[in-house]
């Protein structure tokens, strides 16, 4: 895996505090948001490599093994092992400070690697890392099951998104994560999902939240109204005398449930009641009059 200086990346030193760090990735976040910069695909890779730095410096425990390790971090725990089995083993024979960002695949060759002495066939087998992607959708694409290819590692993964993933939801691909070390399995591959809302509904979970409009007359008499869904536009009944602010709860046709095939779920609908303006004279003389009966 190549080495990425998630300080250059960031534009900070590496002396840097978390504030300057957090100050730093908002700032350049918002520069390079996929909201902004919908059809550019360098902004999309810089913004997740943006995201991938934010996560690791803005870790302690993260930075401190990415500090030590470099590219490496992610093993920094099957290193520290290593190391101190080695030198429980051989003790006095090597010394093994001085790694920092240099490259650890030369360390484990030097000390599993050869197939003399006293280590042989003692190969050590090590996991190879987590990959981590981020892909972006909008609501409508989420209404039904699609597939998607993904790259990586110049490999083409085509996955099922399934209908329903929430916003910030993350799914686990097993094994194609970094290649393992000495025979070691393969990472896994950590999927996120980005959900903008290109519709005028308000979505909580799997239900959806939509406002409209209803003249004063079919407020009171009654009659029928054309209202739009993902699926399709539906012919809703109107009660006479709704009042202002009615909820209306139109069963099955929210959002599908994730991974729960046949299950969606509900529209509700908010009645704002418009009062008319620009009445004639002879309106206002019935409004007077049905005043008056009141």
């Amino acid at each position: 895996m190549e080495y990425i200086d998630y300080y250059q990346v960031l534009g900070v030193d590496k002396n840097a505090g978390p504030e300057e760090i957090k100050k730093a990735y908002r700032k350049l976040a918002r520069k390079h948001h996929p909201d902004l910069n919908p059809n550019d695909k360098e902004a999309h890779k810089k913004f997740q490599l943006l995201n991938e730095a934010n996560e690791v410096l803005s870790d302690p425990e993260k930075r401190k093994k990415y500090d030590q390790y470099g590219k490496d971090w992610k093993q920094a725990d099957h290193f520290e092992q290593a190391r101190s089995q080695q030198q429980y083993q051989n003790s006095g024979a090597a010394s093994f400070s001085g790694f920092n960002e240099g490259d650890f695949s030369d360390f484990f060759t030097s000390m599993f690697g050869h197939t003399g002495g006293r280590f042989r066939n003692r190969q050590t087998k090590f996991r190879g890392e987590d990959y981590h992607a981020e892909i972006q959708l909008n609501l409508t694409d989420i209404y039904k099951p699609h597939q998607q290819v993904l790259t990586v590692n110049g490999k083409n993964i085509r996955i099922t998104i399934p209908a329903g993933v929430e916003n910030g939801q993350q799914i686990r691909i097993k094994g194609y994560g970094g290649e393992g070390i000495h025979g070691g399995p393969n990472g896994d591959l950590y999927i996120t999902f980005q959900i903008t809302n290109n519709t005028k509904y308000k979505r909580n979970s799997k239900d959806l939240y939509t406002d409209t409009d209803l003249d004063l007359y079919t407020a009171i008499l009654g009659g029928e109204l054309i209202i739009d869904t993902l699926e399709g536009k539906v012919k809703l009944k109107v009660k006479p005398e709704t009042q202002n602010e009615t909820r209306i709860r139109l069963k099955g046709k929210g959002l599908p449930v994730y991974k729960k095939e046949g299950e969606f779920g509900d529209l509700i609908v908010t009645f704002h009641i418009k009062i008319p303006t620009g009445l004639t004279e002879k309106q206002k003389e019935l409004f007077q009059q049905l005043s008056k009966l009141s």
